[in-house]
This record gives structure tokens, sequence and C-alpha cells, in this order.
């Protein structure tokens, strides 16, 4: 059983948010932290402050040394699938092999017609994510990487120096859909993340992906299953949420902590969170 929490970079400064994660560094239940991956803030005005989530993430692994730490998730339309590979390799080592990789196929549309970002149709997009999680892990893994895909080719690539961790970081692919984001953390993900609702829903989501699982040939068992909660000043009801779902099947709950950061909710949450282990 894994226990984490999360701080979006969003309506915040960098010292609030590193103050957090300084603290939670010290608290043993805690196993990772998290960030995310958006340039505008997602659930207030888009013109507060987004703190860009990889830079934050590599300066918060320089002012931790315990956590893991990852991002809950990259958005793979952000940055091509071998510049992102060189960038996780790279902070694996700056890590000290603690980094493990979030992605999904990237949803934001306000952010990439803001920025001329393509945002392509769905079906595309997802062509495109299933061949960026190949990509990304056979950079990782492989010492000399050709790839000739529909939207991405890369030809006699290097990425070097490998990730620290072997055969590379975990892949944490997060979201719902059925037919592709599931199919792919069937095929690619160390860890799947259940981003959020109600129980029920969970349950069937974790049936759908054991069923891809058995389509690819992959044990089930392999995949870590995560789900995030919010935090809502409560660490009792905020532990019973996570009860629900350690019931459901969730080896790994993340708890999201929304804006203003405060330090000190962590630890009477994580006193609630023991006792569930």
């Amino acid at each position: 059983m894994r226990f984490s929490f999360k701080t979006a970079s969003m309506e915040t400064t960098w010292q609030a948010m590193s103050a957090m994660w300084i603290e939670a560094d010290d608290i043993d239940v805690y196993d990772a932290g998290w960030n995310f991956d958006h340039f505008y803030p997602i659930f207030t005005e888009p013109s507060g402050p987004c703190l860009e989530g990889w830079t934050t993430l590599t300066a918060l692994a320089a002012v931790t040394s315990r956590l893991r730490l990852g991002a809950m998730v990259l958005g793979n339309t952000y940055r091509h699938p071998a510049v992102l590979a060189n960038m996780a390799a790279t902070l694996d080592h700056v890590s000290g092999g603690r980094l493990e990789i979030g992605i999904g196929a990237g949803w934001a549309e306000h952010e990439h017609t803001a920025y001329g970002i393509e945002l392509p149709a769905l079906k595309k997009r997802f062509d495109m994510f299933d061949e960026a999680c190949e990509v990304l892990h056979r950079l990782l893994t492989e010492y000399q990487t050709t790839f000739a895909g529909e939207h991405y080719q890369i030809t006699d690539a290097y990425c070097e120096p490998k990730p620290l961790q072997t055969p590379r970081p975990p892949i944490v692919i997060g979201g719902k859909g059925e037919k592709r984001t599931l199919r792919a953390a069937a095929r690619w993900a160390d860890q799947w993340n259940y981003p959020g609702g109600d129980v029920a829903e969970f349950i069937r989501k974790t049936e759908v992906l054991h069923a891809h699982c058995a389509d690819v040939g992959r044990d089930p068992s392999e995949i870590e299953v995560s789900i995030q909660t919010r935090y809502t000043d409560d660490p009792v009801a905020t532990a019973a949420t996570a009860a629900e779902m350690i019931e459901a099947g969730a080896g790994h709950v993340i708890v999201y902590f929304p804006t203003p950061h405060d330090p000190a909710q962590l630890g009477p949450v994580a006193e609630q969170l023991a006792a569930l282990a």
C-alpha cells in the first residue's frame, strides 16, 4: 500500500509549494509527491499564476531527498516523446533514481489554442499517444533506437545516459477512457491512475483494464492501481474516502491538497492514512 500527495502548481508560489514538499519529505507515510502539467490554472481564471510543471518538478527533486516524484500527468502533445525521454533520463539522475513518468494524451484545449500547439482530434491524439509510449520506452531501454511511426520517426537515436532505474523509471498512465487510455495502460503502464470519481465507476474501469490486459497478454498484477482523492479540510473524511477505494482495489492513494498550500495539513492526514496501511 502506497500513499502520496499532489500539489498542482497553479494559484500558488514556488515558496509555498516547495514548503509542502520539504515537509512531506520528512513524513514517511508519503512515498511520493506529484504535481501537474498545465500552463494555465484549470479550476480558476486562466490569467492566474501557474508554474511550469517539468521545471518545477526538477526543482522539487533538488529540495527533497527521499520522496519519489512525478507529474500527474504530462500531456503528450506538449513535448516530442524523444525530447521527453531525454528529460526523464536526466531527471532520474538529478533525483537519484526517484522519478515516475506520468503521461497522458493531453486535453486542455484552451492552452493549446492560446499557444498555437496542435490539439488533434481524439483518434489522432490517441494514435500519437500509443506511438509516444513506445518511443519513450524504447529510448529509455535500448542502446540505439529506430522507430518509423505515422506520427513520430526517429533514426539511430541515442538517449544517454540511461536512467538510474532499470529497466527504466515506471510509466504512469492516467485517465478513464475505456477504449484507448486503458488499453494503452494495459500495454505500457507500470501504474494506472484513476483521476477520481465514485467507487462503482472505479471498479468498472478496473475491470476494463483487466480485460485489456487479457487481450494483450499482460498480467494485471504487474500494474499498480492508484486513485486521486481531494483533501477537504477533514483528515478523517479524507482517510474514509481512501479506505473505500482501497477496499475496491486501489493499491496507491494520492491525496490532492488544493491551494492555498499549508504544510500543516500533511501531518494529520498522514496519521489517518497510516492506520489504513
